[in-house]
C-alpha cells in the first residue's frame, strides 16, 4: 500500500512540476512581446504632450518677460532617446513536508517565482537658442510673401495685420507698442478702425488676397545670334525674350505682385470707403497692389485722390511678442513698485495697453495657486500669468504664434553647448 501511494505522490508531482514549468514559460515568453507596443502607446504621447506643454509655457514666460524689459531665452529640445530593458527570471522553489524523513523524497509542492521588471532610461538633449542665425531672424521683419501667405490662412486678417504690422500706408498699429514700452501713449485708434472694415469686408468674401503675373520691358534691343542656352540662362532669372512691333527681340522681365482684389459688388460700399478714407486709397478700384516701403513716409497726406496701394512696413517676431506682451494685466503691486514702465496719457492718467490687444491677446494675473482653467500658465514674480482655456481669441492668437515660432527655430541647433539630461530609470 504505501508502495502504491509513493508512486502516486511521484507522479502527481511530477505533473504539477510540468504544469508550473509552462505556466512560468508562457509568462516570460509573452512579457517581452508586449512591453515594446505598450511601452511606445503609452510613452509616445506622454512625451509628446510634454514637449507641447513646456514649448507653450516658455513662449509665454518669454512673452511675460518682454512686458517687464526682461531678457528672452529659450532652450530647444533637439532629441529624446529612450531604452527600454526587460529583465525576466523564473524559478521553482520545493515547499518541504513536516512527517520527517528524507526532505529529497517528502517535499508536497513546488513553488514557482516569476519575476519580470522593465526600465526606461530616457536621455533628453536640451539645445540653446542663442546662435546668431536664430538672433538675426528674430529681428528680421517679415517679407512681403510671408504675410501674403498668413492672409491666405484660416486666421482672420484683422489678426494677421494687428500683430504683424507697424503700419500700413504709414497709419499706425501703436508702432511704439512694438518695442520696450514707452512713457507715450501710442497711435492706434484709426488703423484699428481701418481693420475692422478690412475684416468686415473679408467676413462677407469681398476681399481676396493673391498674386499677379506682372511684364515689364526691359530697355534696348537684344542682338540676334541667340542661343537655347542663353534662352534656359534668361527663364532661370525670370526673363523671356519676345519680339516687338519690329521683330526684334527685347528682353521682358516676369514677376508675380501681391495683390489685393475687390469684389465688383463691394466699391462702393460703406466699408470700402472707410478702407480707402482711413489708409489715403483712390476709392472705386477693383485691386491694390501690397508692396513694402514703397511710398514716401515724411508725405504726411496722400495724393487728394487717393493711391492704388497698400503700402506694408512689417515687424520681426521679436516685435511681435513685444506688442502682444502689453495684453498682460500686470499686478498694481508691480506697477507701484516700478517693476514695469508706467504709460500715462496727455492728463496724466495711467493708459491701459490692453485697448489695442483687446480681442486678440490677453493674459491673466493671479497670486496664489495656478488657476485651474489655465490652458497655459507660468509663475513670475511670485504670480501666475495664464492664457484662460475659455478665451477663444487669445487661444487662436497663441497657436499662430507658437506655430510662427516653430519656423524660425526649426533646424537651429546653436553654436552653444548641448545640454543632455540622463534621466534617472523607472
Amino acid at each position: 500500500m504505501n508502495i502504491l501511494m509513493k508512486k502516486i505522490n511521484k507522479s502527481y508531482g511530477c505533473k504539477r512540476f510540468l504544469s508550473c514549468l509552462a505556466i512560468g514559460i508562457v509568462c516570460l515568453s509573452t512579457a517581452g512581446c508586449v512591453t515594446g507596443p505598450r511601452s511606445l502607446e503609452t510613452d509616445r504621447l506622454t512625451y509628446n504632450e510634454a514637449i507641447k506643454s513646456t514649448t507653450e509655457a516658455q513662449l509665454l514666460l518669454n512673452i511675460v518677460r518682454l512686458r517687464y524689459n526682461d531678457t528672452p531665452s529659450s532652450l530647444a529640445v533637439s532629441a529624446i532617446a529612450t531604452q527600454f530593458e526587460i529583465q525576466k527570471s523564473f524559478s521553482l522553489t520545493p515547499f518541504f513536508g513536516v512527517n520527517g524523513g528524507d526532505p529529497a523524497q517528502h517535499f508536497s509542492a513546488l513553488l514557482p517565482q516569476a519575476q519580470i521588471s522593465t526600465t526606461d532610461r530616457p536621455t533628453i538633449t536640451l539645445t540653446p537658442l542663442d546662435d546668431q542665425e536664430f538672433t538675426r531672424k528674430l529681428f528680421t521683419p517679415m517679407t512681403l510673401d510671408g504675410v501674403l501667405y498668413l492672409t491666405k490662412t484660416t486666421w482672420p486678417i484683422s489678426t494677421v495685420f494687428r500683430l504683424w504690422l507697424e503700419n500700413l500706408n504709414w497709419v499706425s498699429n501703436a508702432q511704439n507698442g512694438s518695442g520696450p514700452t514707452l512713457k507715450s501713449v501710442p497711435d492706434y485708434a484709426e488703423f484699428l478702425r481701418g481693420i475692422d472694415a478690412l475684416q468686415a469686408l473679408q467676413d462677407r468674401g469681398h476681399i481676396v488676397f493673391g498674386t499677379e503675373e506682372r511684364e515689364e520691358a526691359q530697355q534696348g534691343t537684344v542682338a540676334a545670334g541667340l542661343t537655347a542656352h542663353d534662352l534656359l540662362d534668361a527663364a532661370k532669372e525670370g526673363y523671356e525674350f519676345r519680339p516687338d512691333h519690329n521683330s526684334a527681340l527685347v528682353l521682358v522681365k516676369k514677376s508675380r505682385q501681391p495683390v489685393m482684389k475687390v469684389h465688383p459688388e463691394a466699391l462702393a460700399s460703406a466699408e470700402m470707403r472707410e478702407l480707402a478714407q482711413v489708409f489715403g486709397l483712390r476709392p472705386g478700384l477693383p485691386k491694390y497692389d501690397l508692396k513694402i516701403e514703397n511710398l514716401d513716409p515724411f508725405k504726411i497726406n496722400h495724393p487728394p485722390d487717393g493711391v492704388d496701394v497698400m503700402d506694408l512696413e512689417t515687424r520681426s517676431l521679436l516685435q511681435v511678442l513685444y506688442f502682444v506682451s502689453k495684453g498682460l494685466d500686470v499686478p498694481v503691486e508691480h506697477v507701484g513698485r516700478g517693476f514695469v514702465q508706467a504709460t500715462t496719457d496727455e492728463t496724466g492718467q495711467p493708459f491701459d495697453w490692453r485697448k489695442i490687444t483687446s480681442n486678440l491677446f490677453h493674459v491673466y494675473s493671479v497670486i496664489g495657486d495656478r488657476p485651474p482653467t489655465a490652458h497655459v500658465a507660468v509663475k513670475y514674480l511670485d504670480y501666475w500669468f495664464y492664457i484662460d482655456k475659455a478665451d477663444q481669441d487669445t487661444m487662436a492668437t497663441f497657436s499662430l504664434l507658437m506655430q510662427l515660432a516653430r519656423l524660425e527655430t526649426n533646424g537651429k541647433t546653436g553654436l552653444g553647448p548641448a545640454l543632455t539630461l540622463p534621466l534617472g530609470g523607472r
